[in-house]
């Protein structure tokens, strides 16, 4: 129902505005002075504002009115403000519509006009929104693969059941934890959800909560009103509001700043957020979804995770297995990244020789499936003949490379070295491998993407 925000100094012009637009089927919030339109549209959105000019008994020259339009037009220039006055003329209406009204209107109205006006107005409010909220969204779900089936491969036992649970919990709207290693499908397993669920003509937005600063956490999740910070030129739209009807993946859910946490505990209990510098409460339906590589129970023991925030998340939870407890998914899955990067590079690769498949099975694949991905691909560059070699894969260079002196690698090889042992070392733990390395999580998320681990 359309929001429209009256203000007037006369009781019986409020009245009589209220009765008629009620009867259209609009909502409507009446105010008596400057200062109460300004605390309102602070605090509630409207899709557009009927505002007189002069507040003050005896005053004509209509400044209350005018300073109001400016003020309104710095906090949102895209809210359509209709000026209404008794004093009319040719002079204030031009310096109403420069201050950045919509329309003018003198008192007394009348109906069928002002009807019209208020109609055509709301409907471009309502546009002009829908716009925003486009244009973020093309620059966060540009890629296709929202609306395409994403593919669970699932030979082995251990992940025909996560299959089953995935297709028994997709059609509900719960709250799902995905817990498993780096690498090994959290995100293949979050699209799958959000695909056979009722929410899968929506929005699916994906938040890798562990490459976001502590600094622009809130601005990226909750989204931005201008002037809330130094670089903050225009308002921008959160992730929540991005997703809203739809589903919200948040990966690294750990990495989360613990005092942040009961943020974002409120939006996945109440639905309830504001934008950073806004005082209005915005309100969305998201199911989210969360992964994480972490002990989470061993990070509330530490005090790093709110107890409460996990059991929000974590209405029901899906493990995932490192692909080494999984090996009799490695060769379907290495056919499968086969044919994919083969038509991406356009490379007539067809296969692996029997060597090849016998590397690939040996292979310990530390960084899972993300891992195994990032080898095929380089493979497909490489090739030289229709078949995968073992020579293609490079795996036993890689196996190798603990016997390379740190004078013959390079700072790159050096560096992704460091951190396949140390995530060996902590069993596939990156919060634990970071410290260990004396990285920051978000420092460290972004090397393990620079390096496909």
């Amino acid at each position: 129902m359309p929001r429209i925000l009256i203000a007037d100094d006369q009781p019986d012009v409020l009245e009589a505005l209220r009765l008629l637009l009620k009867g259209e089927g609009y909502q409507i919030t009446t105010v008596t002075s400057p200062n109460a339109v300004l605390h309102e549209i602070e605090a509630n959105d409207f899709d557009v504002l009927l505002v007189d000019l002069n507040y003050t008994r005896d005053t004509t020259s209509g400044k209350e009115g005018l300073d109001l339009i400016t003020r309104i037009q710095a906090d949102d220039s895209n809210l359509p403000v209709i000026v209404m006055t008794a004093w009319g003329s040719v002079e204030l209406a031009v310096e109403v519509m420069r201050r950045g009204a919509r329309d003018f209107i003198e008192k007394p109205w009348d109906n069928t006009r002002l009807l019209s006006i208020l109609k055509t107005q709301i409907e471009l409010s309502q546009s002009l929104r829908k716009s925003e909220k486009l244009e973020a969204e093309n620059l966060f779900l540009r890629d296709s693969s929202n609306r395409t089936k994403p593919i669970l491969i699932a030979e082995s036992a251990a992940m025909r059941s996560v299959v089953a649970m995935v297709s028994r919990i997709a059609p509900s709207d719960a709250n799902v934890l995905i817990t498993g290693e780096n690498g090994t499908g959290k995100e293949v397993v979050a699209r799958s959800l959000h695909y056979l669920s009722v929410r899968a003509g929506k929005p699916m937005v994906i938040v890798n909560v562990g490459a976001l600063s502590e600094g622009t956490f809130e601005s990226e999740l909750f989204g931005h009103v201008r002037g809330a910070f130094t670089d903050a030129k225009t308002d921008r739209i959160g992730r929540f509001e991005l997703a809203d009807n739809g589903t919200l993946f948040l990966d690294e859910i750990t990495t989360v700043p613990l005092n942040l946490q009961p943020k974002l505990l409120r939006v996945i209990e109440t639905g309830e957020f504001e934008r950073v510098g806004s005082s209005k409460t915005k309100k969305v339906n998201v199911r989210v979804i969360s992964a994480t590589n972490a002990d989470v129970r061993e990070e509330i023991e530490q005090n790093r995770f709110r107890k409460d925030l996990f059991f929000r998340l974590n209405t029901v939870e899906i493990y995932l297995p490192p692909l080494r407890e999984r090996r009799e998914d490695i060769l379907p899955l290495a056919n499968h990244f086969l044919a994919q990067h083969s038509r991406r590079y356009r490379r007539d690769v067809f296969g692996f020789d029997s060597e090849a498949e016998k590397n690939l099975l040996n292979h310990s694949w530390l960084g899972n499936v993300r891992e195994l991905n990032h080898t095929i691909e380089r493979a497909v560059l490489m090739a030289a003949n229709q078949r995968i070699s073992a020579m293609d894969l490079g795996l036993q260079r890689a196996e190798q490379t603990r016997n390379v002196t740190f004078d013959e690698m390079s700072l790159e090889d050096v560096e992704k070295l460091l951190i396949k042992k140390s995530l060996a070392r902590f069993d596939g733990n990156a919060n634990k491998a970071a410290e260990s390395l004396g990285l920051s999580r978000s420092a460290f998320y972004r090397r393990l993407q620079k390096y496909g681990l």
